[in-house]
């Protein structure tokens, strides 16, 4: 031990602080080494919580991409469903005969299948926009905005009927009777499609407020509609009653054992060339549908012109809707 004489202090001595300090740094615990392990702890649970928050990220990630696929899945098994149906009920009609020995017959099989499932696409496609158009016309978007949106629904109008134009070359019958349309649709077919002069009605009792000249133009479209129609009808009229006078004429010489073979396929030839005729018909009516739309377009504004096609497809979507009803209804 270290004693301070009497009247000298014990910290003015520079041996005595060094033996002071000496003994307090054996004994007393450095303060350096425990803060650095706590920041190595620290940073080491930083880590871990970055690490388990991207686990956790990565795992809802995944359960939402397995569920948009299951979702899709069923979606899909859906359309099939329905496809299926549709072809079952048009061979039960006679409209598509499925024959094994017969490969032009199976073709045109294939081709109205493809057609079907070509038309679903659009619809498919059809919806999205219809949706995207209204969410422009709520939110009131600018007008080019709008016009931008209308003019790709007016361009994918020209699409599905470029797609029957073709499919009509290839089988008439099938595009006449639209077996992709549901039953309640085909209800009001004519040629293959809706009247034009029935959808400018629809937009002439629905779309306001329109002003005089507007409205006088539509309703003079609707009454040159009528009349192109009614042309087109009797075409078709008379092409069904000489393919129906085509058809008799074979009776008779069906029984008639005098009859040359070369007769029979003759007339079968001359009826299926009436057939064929019905393909032009179809094209001048799919020509019809398409320039009343242009014409509707151009005698409105752009912001009518969004609200008269939603309200078109608003008319089709309530049909498709009512047909799905009727068919699930329950039987008594």
């Amino acid at each position: 031990m270290v004693y301070a004489s009497p009247g000298i202090d014990a910290s003015t001595d520079p041996e005595i602080d060094k033996n002071i300090r000496m003994f307090e740094q054996r004994h007393l615990p450095t303060p350096i080494a425990s803060d650095s392990s706590d920041k190595s702890k620290g940073k080491l649970g930083q880590k871990t919580q970055r690490r388990l928050a991207q686990n956790r990220e990565a795992a809802r990630k995944s359960r939402l991409r397995k569920k948009a696929y299951v979702q899709q899945l069923e979606n899909s098994r859906l359309k099939l469903t329905q496809l299926e149906q549709e072809l079952q009920r048009a061979r039960q009609q006679g409209i598509i005969i499925s024959t094994s020995g017969d490969q032009h017959r199976s073709t045109s099989e294939n081709e109205a299948l493809a057609f079907n499932m070509e038309y679903m696409r659009w619809l498919e496609e059809h919806n999205k926009q219809i949706n995207e158009l209204r969410a422009a016309v709520h939110t009131h978007a600018v007008d080019d905005d709008l016009h931008s949106i209308v003019s790709s629904v007016m361009a994918h109008h020209e699409e599905i009927f470029r797609i029957k134009g073709l499919a009509a070359k290839s089988d008439a019958l099938h595009v006449l009777s639209a077996t992709w349309r549901t039953p309640l649709e085909r209800c009001f077919l004519w040629l293959g499609g809706f009247r034009p002069s029935d959808l400018l009605k629809l937009l002439a009792d629905q779309l306001e407020p329109l002003t005089e000249q507007q409205l006088a133009s539509i309703c003079n479209q609707q009454q040159s509609s009528k009349e192109a129609e009614e042309t087109l009808s009797q075409g078709m009229e008379m092409i069904q009653h000489s393919l129906a006078e085509t058809v008799a004429s074979q009776l008779g010489r069906a029984c008639s054992s005098s009859s040359p073979p070369s007769n029979a396929a003759d007339h079968t030839a001359a009826a299926w060339g009436k057939i064929g005729d019905m393909e032009s018909l179809l094209q001048q009516a799919d020509d019809l549908r398409m320039q009343s739309l242009q014409k509707m377009q151009r005698a409105l504004t752009t912001r009518q012109s969004a609200r008269a096609l939603l309200l078109v497809s608003d008319y089709f979507s309530r049909l498709r809707a009512l047909s799905s009803l009727w068919i699930a209804r329950p039987q008594l």
